[in-house]
């Protein structure tokens, strides 16, 4: 039937072109219309934080002033009794047997690679797309980070490339539960078991995550969570944790974060001062029981924003992510995908707008300054470098109302279709197709 409209005469081509025009013509319209009932529906809104603790923390302010009171009479400011209740507590949320608190989650993934006795000539498997930390990790005890890619949905480790990557020399694999939800663990176990290498899993950001019904860091040999106050589980400062199932490198790890130190003052290991303080472990132990009905809301948010986008047609614009099967998403980020080289001025304009908005992360490590002797370029990675040009987090925490998304999808929705800017929402596919026939018909 396509065909034969370029037999037709052009007078019907001409038809044809213009009813496309004012059919998507009435799609801008609509999609108008909807932004408008949204914003008229809804409470003025000035400003939207990228986060804001304040509202979380508020509620909490009398049993964190209890807690800390507490240590202050008691004295016990490193480990001790606090962080032993935190340790049992992640233990029994995260599904594992041993939870070793220290001073952060990057010494989290230091430790767990220590525990492996990582050293010159070893290399780890690690994706480019994610924090400093998780490559810094190998880089500070000699290793060489190999950067592998990432799948373009889920935006972590693509096992496949893992595959490919894997040496006589590969130690260990870090695959990172990016934004909260769990890379492909199943495949990545079968592909390390294989090759008998160790998987460390870097769930900074996916505390309650679940693969398959296995909680982040439970699935592999070893886990890494951090307690940056940003997290779904933040404290008031630096905090971080090291998961496993398995003893003896539990023990180690232990012994590691205190300088190799049993008993008192005799070193067998070579360790490092990675003691979690009393603190931390005070407003974690209030903020725990807390967690679940966070997670809840940020998912709530999560669907919001969603049907808001695809109410307003933004999908048609915009990749909007999504839980995948067998995963329990904790959406410690809300991440779409701004195509056409048009996320910094996405960026830009919302944040004219007063609304917070992030890239996690701009540029891969692969083509970090201080990784440049490994010798990777653009174009090695080729979704992650897609990943660092398109990827913009919007404001996911718990707290956030739902006026306040609805003022985010308006301000989007102007970015797209405003005159003042210039940008416009493409039509649907099919139409945009007519188009080009109708187009070319007049051409003849």
């Amino acid at each position: 039937m396509l065909a034969g409209c370029l037999e037709d005469p052009p007078d019907y081509a001409r038809t044809l072109f213009e009813t496309t025009q004012l059919l998507l013509s009435m799609e801008a319209s609509n999609m108008n219309q909807s932004a408008q009932n949204q914003a008229a529906n809804t409470p003025s809104v000035t400003s939207v934080p990228l986060l804001d603790l304040k509202r979380q923390h508020d509620p909490l302010q009398g049993q964190f002033a209890e807690a800390l009171a507490k240590i202050c009479q008691s004295g016990w400011f490193c480990l001790g009794p606090d962080v032993k209740q935190l340790e049992e507590g992640v233990a029994k949320y995260s599904q594992v047997k041993h939870a070793i608190g220290c001073g952060s989650g990057s010494d989290a993934l230091l430790l767990a690679l220590m525990a492996l006795d990582l050293g010159p000539g070893d290399e780890v498997i690690v994706p480019s797309f994610t924090f400093f930390a998780t490559a810094s990790a190998a880089a500070r005890l000699g290793a060489t980070p190999v950067f592998a890619d990432i799948d373009p949905v889920s935006f972590n480790l693509d096992p496949h490339d893992v595959q490919r990557k894997i040496t006589a020399r590969t130690k260990a694999v870090i695959p990172v539960h990016l934004y909260g939800q769990c890379a492909e663990m199943d495949t990545l176990m079968q592909i390390a078991e294989a090759a008998g290498i160790v998987v460390i899993e870097d769930a900074a950001q996916a505390i309650g995550a679940e693969f398959d019904g296995h909680r982040a860091g439970s699935i592999g040999h070893m886990g890494c969570l951090s307690f940056y106050p940003t997290k779904n589980l933040g404290g008031a400062g630096d905090g971080g944790m090291v998961t496993s199932n398995d003893d003896a490198l539990a023990k180690k790890i232990q012994l590691l974060r205190v300088h190799g130190m049993e008993p008192r003052y005799y070193h067998g290991l070579l360790g490092v001062n990675s003691r979690m303080d009393s603190f931390q472990a005070a407003i974690l132990n209030v903020k725990l029981p807390h967690l679940d009905r966070w997670t809840r809301m940020r998912t709530e948010n999560a669907h919001r924003y969603t049907d808001m986008f695809l109410e307003a047609g933004l999908d048609r614009a915009l990749s909007l992510p999504r839980a995948l099967p067998h995963r329990r998403h904790v959406w410690n980020q809300y991440v779409v995908r701004v195509p056409d080289g048009r996320r910094d001025d996405l960026r830009t304009f919302l944040n004219e707008a007063k609304i917070g908005a992030e890239v996690y992360y701009p540029l891969g490590l692969h083509e970090q300054q201080c990784f440049a002797y490994l010798g990777y370029g653009r174009g090695d990675l080729p979704e992650t470098d897609r990943a660092t040009e398109e990827v913009l987090a919007l404001p996911i925490f718990p707290e956030l109302t739902s006026a306040e998304q609805a003022a985010v999808v308006a301000r989007v929705t102007q970015f797209y279709d405003g005159p003042a800017k210039g940008h416009k929402l493409a039509g649907p596919n099919f139409l945009k197709r007519r188009e080009g026939v109708a187009k070319k018909d007049l051409q003849n």
